[in-house]
């Protein structure tokens, strides 16, 4: 282990707790040991990942948040004894790894409840909300302080919590309390003075309105919290060890409008100034700690930082509020070792927490100790498996349900939470696989098939793997997406996995394989505009293969390849104008609304030119002309174009399909395959597609399987999980 590392590893206290080093798992909704939506369950997946955490050196773990009321059925935890009967077996086993576990528990959620588009139409009228409620009460699980706006609908209010209600909650509290130090349990987190949620609502002034002994003055504000660790306290003893999840500053504006690094701006919410007299006053009513990070669900990507935001982005703050109490202060947000083991020998922090690089890889930390930092799958920011609650204008959370039950898995490693569904399973018959395309997708079902004790082979038709990703992670602040690609090459000559650079395959029966692999990737389309011969894709643009003429910069396309290129321009003091057709940048299902609103709030703050509802009429030797919905015509300087309008498929051989009939899909058969495929053509613009397309099909007597982009335009989480999913069937 590196010398610079060696204050991470030095024990620490928490009231009488002992903590064996200064590395914290920080609780991820998703890893809840309780389940997470679903009532009476005692989750064994999130049991298994965080007890594999544990085992790989990780000193205190906290799994993510415990309701004490649940979110279906609307029962208390506390009432599920045996539960807890389950959480004591388990602790048995858990304690052998020599690390402590915190249990997390939340009061609620308040105005950031996620609402979906059901779960709103629930809560709009108050005789199907009560009808609802014996199985889901959106009016209750979106109650705040005050009557306020739900950050994810425009559709809904959240509503005043009663008196009965809050003291309900500290009830709960300290009976859920009790039950857990009683399973043996080393201590507890309150949920939280943190990210804007319920008890941090009280605390915020643009959140709280109340005229009662919650609302007003300082002391009624911060009322709930201290009245819960009082009443942990006494159910459960002075000695029992009690965090708090808590944000030093909300770095808030407003209602869904967050503040950028550095920018000077006025806080709606905790500001640094009321901080250090709240840690204060929190550590004096009886908290052992504070597990901090900075931000709230309007200012979410300080809290879930993604890649365009600084390493280690709240240790400033974190450092400065140690300072205003005794009690240890563990410091989240990209974290980097080096920097935290500096901080805490510094005796600046107390110990550093770290969250998604877990779901990464749950060795990391050993990995480190063993000096085999160059292993460590990193993880990239994306919150694509992890947490993408989504949204944009004129949508609720739009989120697919089935994320919304599996939350913490990770796209760049399947098996987060779903250890028994992707696992290698050692085959009995080797094959020979040849794999076409040296991408994220084909290097990663190499990787999977080289383990299972396959003979994969990769063709690769440039000099170099990480197909479109190499151009994805080309700007600055993409440095964890060029240690993916790094990590994917080592991985590859580790596991000796032949490469043939430079051989382009057109013919797959030519390879001499026992089956296929068609990893080929997309190219960039391009709109049929006058003068689109004078821009270039966003590809192009990555690679440096055209240059950017000029400081005029306009950007045909608002997803997120066109806001990324658009904030990379604008760092390097050039002047982007994004257009797009939607009614808002971005506006597509599960990309998570951190990642999205920093983007939208960065050009805000800079005054980055966005014109919705618009498209392109005409481009010129030096304009582009920009017609809005309204068909009003702007000229927008133009030195140089950049068109990111979305990627085609390119795959080998033609796609299978599959016929949905019922819960069963009937692979059409080859002959019919061209007519099914054309009637698809013809009506999928109006139904969307009539078959779904199957990646598996025969060629020459050869199965071959098409995954990644050359199967269909995703994200990495698809790239990876698709590769997982095909390898695992040969």
């Amino acid at each position: 282990m590196k010398e610079e590392y060696k204050a991470l590893f030095t024990p620490w206290k928490i009231g009488n707790v002992e903590i064996k080093n200064r590395i914290v798992l920080a609780p991820m909704g998703g890893t809840c040991i309780f389940g997470w939506t679903e009532p009476n369950h005692f989750d064994k997946e999130a049991a298994w990942l965080l007890k594999t955490i544990a085992e790989n050196n990780c000193g205190l773990v906290l799994p993510g948040i415990a309701p004490v009321k649940d979110i279906l059925g609307g029962a208390w935890l506390y009432q599920h004894k045996w539960k807890f009967d389950q959480l004591k077996e388990y602790m048995e086993e858990f304690h052998k790894t020599g690390a402590k576990m915190f249990i997390q528990m939340t009061a609620g959620f308040g105005r950031a409840m996620a609402l979906t588009e059901m779960m709103t139409m629930l809560g709009q009228n108050d005789i199907v909300n009560k009808i609802a409620s014996p199985i889901m009460n959106p009016q209750y699980l979106t109650a705040a302080p005050s009557d306020t706006p739900n950050r994810w609908t425009d559709k809904m209010e959240a509503r005043a919590l009663t008196k009965k209600q809050i003291d309900d909650i500290i009830y709960a509290f300290g009976e859920t309390a009790r039950l857990i130090k009683d399973a043996g349990v080393d201590g507890v987190e309150v949920h939280a003075v943190h990210e804007g949620y319920l008890l941090d609502q009280f605390t915020l002034p643009y959140c709280n309105f109340r005229t009662d002994e919650y609302g007003g003055s300082f002391e009624n504000r911060y009322r709930f919290a201290v009245e819960i660790v009082k009443e942990i306290k006494k159910k459960c003893g002075d000695d029992f060890p009690v965090s708090l999840r808590y944000s030093v500053v909300s770095k808030t504006k407003g209602y869904r409008s967050g503040a950028m690094p550095g920018e000077e701006y006025i806080e709606v919410g905790r500001t640094m100034e009321e901080s250090e007299k709240a840690i204060k006053y929190l550590s004096d009513a009886g908290y052992d700690m504070f597990n901090c990070d900075n931000g709230t669900y309007d200012a979410w990507y300080w809290s879930h930082p993604p890649q365009y935001m600084p390493n280690n982005c709240c240790l400033e703050d974190v450092t400065h509020i140690q300072k205003f109490t005794d009690k240890p202060c563990v410091c989240a947000g990209k974290m980097q070792p080096a920097v935290g083991a500096k901080a805490i020998a510094n005796g600046d922090i107390a110990a550093m927490a770290v969250g998604r690089q877990f779901l990464a890889d749950p060795e990391w930390v050993t990995k480190m100790i063993n000096d085999q930092e160059d292993d460590i799958r990193p993880c990239i920011c994306c919150h694509s498996g992890c947490f993408d609650l989504t949204r944009h204008e004129g949508s609720d959370n739009d989120q697919d349900l089935s994320h919304s039950m599996n939350m913490c898995n990770c796209a760049v490693n399947p098996r987060s939470m779903q250890h028994n569904k992707y696992k290698i399973v050692p085959t009995s018959q080797p094959k020979n696989v040849a794999i076409i395309g040296g991408g994220i997708a084909g290097m990663e079902a190499a990787r999977v098939l080289k383990l299972r004790g396959h003979n994969p082979t990769i063709y690769e038709k440039s000099n170099d793997l990480g197909g479109v990703f190499i151009a994805a992670a080309a700007p600055d602040f993409k440095e964890h997406d060029k240690q993916l690609i790094a990590w994917f090459k080592k991985q590859m000559a580790d596991l000796n996995i032949p490469i043939k650079y430079g051989t382009e395959v057109k013919d797959v029966t030519s390879l001499g394989a026992d089956e296929i692999v068609v990893a080929t990737g997309s190219v960039a389309k391009r709109l049929p505009i006058p003068g689109a011969e004078r821009a270039m894709t966003a590809v192009e643009y990555l690679l440096g293969e055209k240059e950017v003429v000029g400081d005029n910069v306009v950007i045909i396309g608002g997803g997120l390849t066109g806001c990324e290129i658009a904030l990379d321009l604008h760092k390097k003091g050039k002047n982007p104008q994004i257009v797009e057709m939607m009614n808002d940048l971005m506006a597509v299902k599960n990309l998570c609304l951190a990642n999205s609103s920093f983007l939208r709030d960065y050009f805000k703050c800079y005054d980055v030119p966005v014109f919705l509802e618009s498209g392109v009429k005409e481009i010129g030797d030096d304009y582009v002309i920009v017609e809005g919905k309204d068909k009003v015509q702007t000229k927008l300087p133009a030195d140089t174009i950049i068109m990111s309008v979305g990627y085609n498929p390119t795959p080998l051989v033609e796609p299978g399909y599959n016929l949905g009939i019922g819960p069963v899909n009937v692979p059409v058969p080859d002959v019919c395959a061209p007519v099914v495929k054309k009637v698809d053509e013809i009506v999928k613009e109006l139904l969307g597609p009539l078959v779904p397309v199957n990646n598996e099909t025969t060629v020459g007597g050869k199965t071959v399987y098409t995954i990644g982009d050359a199967s269909k335009v995703a994200n990495i989480k698809a790239a990876i999980w698709g590769a997982w999913d095909v390898a695992m069937k040969v």
